[in-house]
């Protein structure tokens, strides 16, 4: 069986087509954005089935099929709250969330491999999907701005290290090892910063999975961070009751 995954996460996608080569299933390529998504899918014969993560880097998956057609059968993988998909088990399209479990795999292959004969049409079946994950989807913080004297600084999330708390106040760390004060508690940042790119490490610590530099095993069960562009003797701590969930996300 040929399979394609479109995944932007490089760790993920990799470790996506470990577990399915470890079932016996061949992978094609793994796509990492829609614009090359579209490129592929317009130069290539449709796989028999698509592992397709829903919110890309360069946007949502569902402009791929704005501009080409994709006749392959999909099976999403994404980090949305299971509650809000459980009714799409009655569609015919299946999803598996992250971090995927080698059971839910199987379980969605083998859901494909006995109803393949209805997956042929699939495009009204994307269509109601494309709808409910839109009108449900999330917006996120895309930057912060904070006000310096008289001056209005403009902080986009490529430049932030993580976030900390000190003295119940709540700051940015940037990537010129800059503190700046923000107006967020890191309860509410959780709410309004996307997950998939940043991780609460401890009570006070939030980083950017791209600023994680090293990771070390540290005393008492924990996990020692080395950030990018960190000249400071701080430690980045992973507490010992979030290292499990932390070690998950970054596969």
């Amino acid at each position: 069986m040929r399979i394609v995954i479109v995944e932007d996460e490089k760790p993920a996608a990799r470790l996506l087509e470990r577990k399915i080569n470890k079932l016996g299933y061949e992978v094609l390529v793994r796509l990492s954005s829609v614009e090359e998504s579209i490129l592929w899918f317009q130069n290539n014969e449709a796989p028999e089935l698509v592992f397709l993560d829903i919110q890309l880097s360069d946007g949502l998956s569902f402009e791929i099929f704005e501009q080409v057609e994709v006749k392959s059968p999909i099976i999403f993988t994404t980090a949305y709250d299971e509650y809000a998909l459980r009714a799409f088990k009655l569609n015919s399209i299946d999803y598996i969330l992250k971090p995927i479990q080698d059971q839910e795999l199987n379980h969605a292959i083998q859901k494909f491999m006995d109803q393949r004969a209805s997956f042929f049409d699939f495009s009204e079946q994307l269509q109601v999907f494309k709808s409910f994950m839109q009108g449900n989807r999330k917006e996120y913080k895309e930057r912060f701005t904070i006000k310096i004297g008289n001056q209005i600084k403009v902080i986009t999330l490529k430049e932030i290290v993580g976030f900390f708390s000190e003295n119940k106040s709540t700051y940015i760390r940037t990537k010129d090892n800059r503190d700046y004060l923000i107006d967020f508690s890191l309860e509410q940042l959780e709410d309004c910063i996307d997950l998939k790119y940043f991780f609460r490490i401890s009570r006070k610590h939030i980083i950017s999975l791209p600023e994680v530099k090293e990771i070390m095993v540290y005393s008492n069960s924990r996990l020692k961070l080395i950030l990018q562009n960190m000249n400071t003797t701080e430690e980045w701590l992973v507490s010992r009751e979030r290292v499990n969930d932390f070690k998950r996300w970054i596969e």
